[in-house]
């Protein structure tokens, strides 16, 4: 059963109780790795195991949004909430299905690293004591996930300028 969360805004991801971050450079631009991850939406299944589903949709006060469903059953519908072409796009979780999660906030910071891009992966959490100590054991693996994720993404535009 789906939760609403805490509505948190772009300084949650200084201020979070828990705060994992994860970098990587890539190849492809700082373009093209906005473009996927604000226009191509609904291709992230393809590039991030992790998803099985990532859709847009319109929030109720008329922005932009997404329902995100991971593998294990996740289900998160969150709000975009900065969307800066080729620099950062964040979303915020306002409903999940996770226990014990009472505000999440995603950042995506993208800058130019010679050719390509260091592409900066925030994920800010508040939550139960449980739900942190969780998160916290599960770091390295969000590490893996990450990197792996962007690898993929990576391969995938350029496979696609080819």
């Amino acid at each position: 059963m789906a939760r609403r969360l805490r509505p948190v805004g772009l300084e949650f991801v200084e201020t979070a109780p828990l705060r994992l971050v994860f970098a990587r450079e890539v190849s492809a631009s700082p373009e093209a790795v906005y473009r996927a991850l604000a226009d191509g939406t609904a291709d992230w299944p393809e590039w991030f195991t992790a998803v099985t589903l990532c859709r847009p949709v319109d929030t109720a006060d008329g922005g932009k949004g997404r329902e995100v469903r991971l593998k294990g059953g996740t289900r998160f519908w969150e709000t975009v909430v900065a969307a800066e072409p080729a620099q950062r796009y964040a979303y915020r979780v306002d409903e999940a299905n996770a226990p014990g999660l009472r505000a999440l906030l995603e950042e995506w910071r993208l800058a130019p690293a010679g050719t390509g891009t260091r592409v900066q992966w925030t994920f800010a959490a508040d939550g139960a004591a449980p739900f942190r100590f969780a998160l916290t054991l599960g770091r390295a693996g969000m590490g893996r996930a990450f990197r792996d994720a962007v690898t993929a993404l990576d391969r995938r535009l350029a496979a696609a300028n080819a």
